[in-house]
């Protein structure tokens, strides 16, 4: 009979102790796959001289939370800031804009910050975009 039969509560401890650290790996990659980098986007749109930032949510399930979106702009013309906020609704499948700013784009540098509270985490989107 071979060992690992005898003694089959210490063969199942192995195992156990084998399959721990995949078991956790898998959970960490689907935990991740709705992460910041994954569920909000800023989305830089050209429009003749002018410049569109869309503030987006991805949702692979249905959703809820508040959302900021704060640019900065400055140029030749001046400098301008943007706060938008509220709550959101995003439907499974789905990508939802929050938010959305049109711009001059000619000479000009922007930031745009999306922050997304959802229960008890947040996730942070930025986008820079230089001058001309």
């Amino acid at each position: 009979m071979p060992s690992s039969m005898k003694h089959p509560h210490r063969a199942m401890a192995v195992l156990a102790l084998v399959l721990l650290p995949v078991g956790a790996v898998a959970a960490l990659t689907t935990a991740n796959q709705s992460d910041g980098a994954q569920l909000c986007e800023i989305k830089v749109t050209p429009v003749a001289s002018m410049v569109r930032l869309d503030a987006l949510v991805h949702a692979d399930k249905h959703v809820g939370g508040t959302y900021t979106f704060h640019v900065e702009k400055v140029g030749d013309g001046g400098s301008s800031t943007i706060n938008q906020s509220g709550d959101f609704d995003a439907v499974d499948g789905h990508t939802a804009i929050l938010g959305s700013v049109s711009l001059d784009s000619k000479g000009a540098k922007y930031k745009a910050t999306l922050n997304v509270v959802i229960r008890d985490r947040s996730f942070t989107c930025t986008k820079q975009i230089g001058a001309d």
